[in-house]
């Protein structure tokens, strides 16, 4: 339900695809259906499929990151 509401907000335009919410919803929700195949009937191909979304969503997050970084550091540059 996580990663459908994440889709549903970035369509409606209520969440951007570069933002921290959406990478965590859904890393959050790669994360449950991973722990619902595990403990459920496991099903090996949509067990990888949402690891690969879990990294995807992971290096959204890392790049967010590096990127508000850079920006935050470009701010704070005094000209000599």
């Amino acid at each position: 339900m996580l990663v459908l509401l994440a889709f549903l907000l970035l369509q409606a335009h209520k969440l951007h695809g570069n933002g921290l919410i959406y990478q965590l919803m859904n890393v959050l929700g790669a994360i449950g259906v991973m722990l619902s195949l595990l403990f459920g009937s496991f099903n090996a191909s949509a067990f990888f499929m949402q690891v690969a979304w879990l990294l995807i969503g992971i290096f959204g997050i890392a790049r967010g990151m590096r990127i508000r970084r850079e920006a935050r550091d470009k701010g704070r540059y005094i000209a000599p």
